[in-house]
């Protein structure tokens, strides 16, 4: 599946079917202050939030914390809550461009592995919610990081 940026794709309202996707914001409080966890994309190499397809049987905050421990290796507490929601393009192989209507899930992260399903395809890096905030592409992304008040649950 390419991914594309959603200004570089005819984006018609109506045109275009939006999927749902769920994602998992991981943190962890170092000395009392938050950190999240951002992953690279596989292709592109950017910094991103674990994220995916809805998965059959599970609800969207448990598909948030299965695609936590296959893309980024945390497993943890994920809250059915959602923090809040972004849109992003992408063109997939079968259906061509798609909008996903991404739903963000908070994760309190217990353990990090060292081995996952995508070791190797992808970097980890923990980071402020500030700085979380400026590596991302997303400005919706960036909004749910900068105004994330974790609370461990």
């Amino acid at each position: 599946m390419k991914v594309s940026r959603a200004s570089s794709l005819d984006l018609n309202v109506g045109q275009v079917p939006v999927l749902p996707q769920a994602a998992a914001l991981c943190y962890r409080l170092l000395r009392g202050r938050p950190e999240v966890l951002l992953i690279t994309s596989r292709k592109a190499q950017r910094w991103i939030i674990p994220k995916g397809w809805l998965i059959d049987g599970l609800s969207a905050s448990e598909t948030a914390a299965q695609e936590a421990w296959e893309e980024a290796g945390v497993i943890g507490t994920c809250v059915p809550v959602k923090l809040g929601q972004f849109s992003m393009a992408k063109t997939c192989a079968k259906r061509g461009p798609v909008l996903c209507a991404v739903d963000v899930y908070p994760l309190h992260v217990d353990q990090v592995q060292s081995r996952f399903p995508e070791t190797g395809q992808r970097k980890r890096k923990w980071c402020t919610l500030q700085k979380a905030a400026s590596k991302v592409n997303s400005p919706d992304l960036a909004d749910i990081l900068r105004k994330f008040a974790p609370r461990i649950h």
